[in-house]
C-alpha cells in the first residue's frame, strides 16, 4: 500500500503559479509512475501530467502543456506540478494517483491505470 497526501493548492490570480506537492509514503516511492489529473464542479475528472517512475518521460495534457511541469523527487518521496500561468479554467480539484512497479519508461493517461490515490487539493484561480 502507499498513502498519497496532496498539498500546496488555494487561491491565485489569472497568471499567477503554484507548485502542487504530492508526498508518498509506504513502500518504495522509485518504483511509482505517477499522474496528476484534476475534475472541476461538473465535470468528469480529466488527465493533467504523468512521470514514468525513472523520471525519464513525461507526459501532458495539451491544456496545460507548455504551462505545467511535473517532477519527481524519489529520495523525498514527492511528486511536484509546477504551474504556471494559470488560468481560470484551471480551478479544480488536483489529484495525484500512483502506479505500482511500471516499467521504468512507462507513463499512462488513463485514470483507471492507476492504482493509489490521494484526497485531492483545491486550486482555485481568479480573473
Amino acid at each position: 500500500q502507499v498513502q498519497l497526501v496532496e498539498s500546496g493548492g488555494g487561491l491565485v490570480q489569472a497568471g499567477g503559479s503554484l507548485r502542487l506537492s504530492c508526498a508518498a509514503s509506504g513502500r518504495t516511492f522509485s518504483n511509482y509512475a505517477m499522474g496528476w489529473f484534476r475534475q472541476a464542479p461538473g465535470k468528469e475528472r480529466e488527465f493533467v501530467a504523468a512521470i514514468a517512475w525513472s523520471g525519464v518521460n513525461t507526459d501532458y495534457a495539451d491544456s496545460v502543456k507548455g504551462r505545467f511541469t511535473i517532477a519527481k523527487d524519489n529520495t523525498k518521496n514527492t511528486v511536484y506540478l509546477q504551474m504556471n500561468s494559470l488560468k481560470p479554467e484551471d480551478k479544480a480539484v488536483y489529484y495525484c494517483a500512483a502506479k505500482y512497479r511500471a516499467t521504468w519508461y512507462v507513463l499512462g493517461r488513463l485514470s483507471n491505470w492507476y492504482d493509489y490515490w490521494g484526497q485531492g487539493t483545491q486550486v482555485t484561480v481568479s480573473s
